[in-house]
């Protein structure tokens, strides 16, 4: 079951990129979703469906 990504949703990534951080907002959804680190403001892009495969809700 796909889950319900929104604009302005904080996340926990599975894989997170180098610099550690596992929590992100999200800042743009559709076929690629666009979320921005909260610790380094880094901004990673990855198709939904990988998306999906590493975002674990905490809230």
């Amino acid at each position: 079951m796909p889950l319900d990504i929104k604009v302005g949703s904080l996340v926990e990534l599975k894989k997170q990129h180098a610099c550690g951080c596992k929590e992100f907002t999200v800042t743009r959804t559709g076929a690629d979703v666009k979320f921005k680190c909260n610790s380094c403001g880094r901004i990673i892009m990855l198709d939904r469906e990988t998306a999906e495969r590493r975002i674990k809700k905490f809230l």
